[in-house]
Order: structure tokens, then sequence, then C-alpha cells
């Protein structure tokens, strides 16, 4: 069948316009799969914090792929070979590297599906593509899973300083309007380079890599980490598993037919199949909200209140602590709610919980940001930056939390 390729270019609030290089790529754009990502929330119910916070997943897919394009031709005004092949793998492998995401996709892999990470089912997804337009994501599938044998092609779509990153920090400060996490991506893609076939900044990029860093660790404090967040996505976590235990017992929930699927069957890499992918292309976050409204009014005690928080944005408390609660604390806040609405300890755990959050805003162990230096010597960013807080950034930060209803505190 005959495609129209008559659209040539996006506006983006970032960017501004944003080409589609090829037929490959715009038939790639308007494929069902690819076009559900509009329909996918970029950072889940953090619009419930930043009330900006609407972008999709679509935005940014399409962000990356102008960030590589941007990026390939400064790497080959250096000298660096990519060949045209090559350069449409590439756009490719990050036009398609978040076409896994499901709804509110983090809460999604701990809840609907087991274990399954967005990575691997957007594998799944571009070998699917990759059979029906007859093999021409071959290229970019061996760039995606790090299995072609330049390297730095694998590092411009994941590693610490990648498209995927750059874009998304600098989308999602704008969005949520925290200025702390913009970068200047173009400036970092201009000091990019290759040597030894990896992909390096070089030394007078240190500043600049240093600014990206502190970005990361504020964006994580501050948004993807935000403590209002952590209540709201345990609390759709919560709901995912209730659903699942009411409709084990017997009881009846109303829903789309594709999330009761996922609801009543276990999903996990092993049963993961084409039939499962096919149903997984038809689920984005409309189900799961259009489901929880419809929740609100459950004869289920615990359903219909931790809808009911999330729907109408009241929420659980949260304490933050440097150390592990105490479980007296926990106890305490547990017994006050049972007693109040005459609930068994199995249904106060979904209101009363405890958990942990790490941050790391830079692995030096793994994918490290080398920096070319001018004698030709390679340097880990960590030991060239004369910042002492590039050496901290490299800690793991842990932090515990306790969440509650306000009416126990």
């Amino acid at each position: 069948m005959a495609k129209s390729n008559k659209l040539k270019i996006f506006n983006d609030p970032i960017y501004g316009f944003i080409t589609i290089p090829s037929t490959l790529i715009f038939d790639l754009i308007a494929d069902p799969y690819f076009q559900r990502l509009r329909r996918i929330s970029q950072m889940g119910l953090s619009y419930l914090v930043y009330p900006g916070a609407h972008h999709t997943r679509f935005h940014h897919a399409l962000g990356s792929m102008h960030l590589m394009a941007q990026a390939i031709q400064v790497l080959r005004f250096k000298g660096v070979e990519i060949s045209d092949e090559e350069k449409e793998a590439l756009l490719c492998a990050i036009l398609l590297h978040d076409i896994g995401h499901g709804p509110f996709s983090h809460a999604m892999e701990e809840s609907i599906v087991e274990g399954v990470h967005h990575e691997h089912i957007s594998t799944l997804f571009m070998e699917d593509l990759n059979h029906r337009f007859n093999g021409s994501l071959t290229l970019a599938l061996k760039i995606f899973k790090g299995n072609y044998p330049k390297k730095f092609l694998n590092q411009l779509v994941s590693s610490q300083l990648d498209m995927d990153r750059l874009d998304y920090l600098k989308r999602d400060s704008f969005y949520t309007g925290v200025a702390e996490g913009n970068i200047n991506a173009e400036r970092l893609i201009s000091m990019m380079n290759v040597f030894n076939g990896e992909l390096v900044m070089e030394e007078k990029a240190i500043y600049s890599v240093e600014k990206f860093l502190m970005a990361r660790r504020f964006m994580y404090w501050q948004v993807y980490l935000h403590k209002t967040g952590i209540v709201a996505e345990q609390l759709l976590i919560r709901i995912l598993k209730r659903a699942k235990i009411l409709l084990e017992r017997g009881v009846k929930l109303q829903c789309s037919p594709v999330f009761l699927f996922f609801l009543e069957n276990k999903i996990t890499s092993d049963n993961f199949d084409s039939d499962v992918l096919h149903k997984f292309a038809q689920l984005d976050d409309i189900d799961l909200l259009s489901a929880i409204k419809l929740w609100q009014g459950h004869q289920d005690f615990v359903l219909s209140h931790l809808c009911q928080m999330v729907i109408n944005r009241t929420l659980l408390r949260i304490k933050l602590k440097k150390k592990p609660i105490r479980e007296d604390l926990v106890l305490k806040y547990a017994n006050s709610f049972k007693e109040t609405h005459n609930v068994s300890e199995e249904e106060s755990e979904y209101f009363v919980f405890t958990g942990k959050i790490a941050n790391r805003a830079y692995d030096s162990a793994n994918q490290n940001i080398n920096i070319l230096k001018k004698n030709g010597k390679i340097t880990d960013v960590a030991k060239a930056s004369d910042h002492l807080n590039l050496k901290a950034l490299s800690k793991t930060v842990t932090k515990y939390y306790i969440c509650y209803p306000k009416e126990s505190a």
C-alpha cells in the first residue's frame, strides 16, 4: 500500500522545526506502534506536582532524533566516518529507543508486567517492525543492542551522555519549569568526538559536562524523585496490585478489554510473545486513567480510596529520612488507620508503607564520560575536573521514606 509522505517537519517548542530525514523514518513515525507514544506521558503522574508536565514520549523521541542528526553532522565534520546507512540506522535506533514504554512506564514494570523492562519491549517492537519493513532496521537493531563493531554509535544511543538524556533533561526542565535542569545540548554535542572507536568529549567541554551532571542531579531530586511524585507512583502501583488481587478472587472490574488482559494474566519475559506484544501496543495512559475513574466508586474500600486519592490529588503524606524507617513508627500509623477505618492489616498496608530511593548522577564504573585532553590522553571526567562536587556525584545517595494517610498523623 502506498504511503503518503507529505509531512516533512514538526514544530517543536524546544528546538523549533524538526525535519524528517527519510521516507523510512516518516513511515516509522506514521506506524500505529509509534503513534501510540502520543498517548504515553513522558513523566507519568508528575503533572500532579508540576502542572505543565503533560508532554509525551512522542515529543521526546522526535527531539532525541533531532539531536542525533546534529551529533552525526558534528562528528562527520571532525572526520569521523559515519556512512549514510549508519546515519539512518542511528536515527531509527534513537527514534525507537523508548517505543517499549507502557502507560506510566516505571509503575507498569512493577505491576502489569512482571520484571519486563521497557528496553526489552522496545527491542521486541523494533524486531517486529524490522520484519514488516523488510529488514530495514537490521543495522539499527545491532546498534541498539550494542552488537555493532563501532562502539561510539551505541554510545550515542545509550550511555551517560547520549541523545536520550540530552533531550529529556532539556525537555523535562522546560515543561516542569525547573530551570536548574536546563542544559545546553547543542554545545555539548559540538564538543563530542571519537577516539579509539569510543565517544569522548574534548577538553574544553569539562565545564559543560559538569553542568550537565549537576543539572541531572537537580532534576532527579527536584523532579523525578520528588516526594509527591513518589507517593503518586506508589499509589498507582498499589491500585494495579489491588485490581489484580480482586480479579483473582472473582470480583468483577470494569476496564478496557486490553487492560483486563494484563490484569488477569501474569506476563513475564518468558511468555511475552508476539500476541502479547500486539496487545501491549493497544495499551496507553487512557486505559489506566479511565479505569481509575471508574473504580473510584467500586465497593472495595481499598481500590476505591486509592483511586479517589489519585483522581482528586488527596495523596498520602510522605516523610523522607536518611536512615531506615523505624518499625514502631510504621505500626503507629498502621494501627491508627486500622482503627479509624475498621480495616484488616492486609488492607492497611496499601495506605501505610515504607520504601527507599537512590540517586547517583554519575556512574564512573559504567560507560563513563571520557575527556580527550590536548596531549592526546584520555581521562575520566571526575578526575579531569577541578570541581569537588563531581567526585561526590559518583556516590549513591539513598533516602528512606514512609507514606501514611494525613488523618493518621
